[in-house]
């Protein structure tokens, strides 16, 4: 571990990644890189350079990809990581682990979010606020789970999807990678093929 944490992106997603690795006291000195020229400081937090300056700091800091988009998260992350640049987990002090969970290089653990026993997390996931992941669950790598998300036990939830604010997904349930299950969505039968699904249960709709 280094004393410096640079975090990739500062907008919403960069400032709670910003506000948890400030809790988890583990760095001297965290900074932001991102693309956008007008933003200079996020939360009285520096902004160095662009992305593209992660490269640069390879030997010198520890590294977090704080994107919202599965597939740019995914894009950017995968090259840091291919390049031999160590990519942090960032867990909230208030969130609660259970035994015998494994959480992936980049994934994000909110305040409030309570994953339990003999659950696997990949790499480069965001738990967000206050969602709740049953025993024996397996989130694929790049997965959101948005805020007061519920999946009860033994729920599979392939690469790449996001599960909506407010949905639940009710126990041994699989959903495949690239889904989208819409904001209070239920989801009680497996979902084989992606797309976009809303309701109460989940139908499938058009993208």
């Amino acid at each position: 571990m280094k004393d410096k944490l640079i975090i990739i992106g500062a907008s919403g997603h960069g400032k709670v990644a910003a506000d948890i690795a400030i809790k988890m006291n583990k760095w001297q000195s965290i900074v932001f890189l991102d693309d956008d020229d007008s933003v200079k400081k996020s939360m009285g937090i520096k902004v160095i350079g662009k992305t593209a300056a992660a490269f640069m700091y390879k030997d010198k800091a520890d590294f977090f990809v704080a994107i919202g988009n599965n597939v740019t998260r995914k894009k950017i992350q995968d090259e840091l990581m291919d390049e031999g640049l160590r990519v942090e987990i960032l867990i909230h002090p208030s969130a609660i682990i259970g035994t015998d969970v494994e959480i992936g290089e980049g994934t994000a653990v909110m305040a409030g979010a309570i994953i339990n026993s003999s659950s696997t997390i990949g790499k480069g996931c965001i738990i967000n606020t206050s969602c709740s992941l049953d025993h024996d669950n397996i989130i694929e790598d790049y997965v959101h789970i948005s805020p007061g998300v519920n999946l009860a036990g033994t729920v599979w939830v392939g690469k790449g999807s996001w599960l909506g604010i407010g949905s639940v997904v009710s126990n041994n349930i699989n959903i495949c990678s690239g889904c989208i299950v819409g904001a209070g969505a239920l989801v009680v039968k497996d979902i084989t093929e992606p797309g976009t699904y809303v309701g109460v249960p989940v139908r499938r709709i058009e993208r």
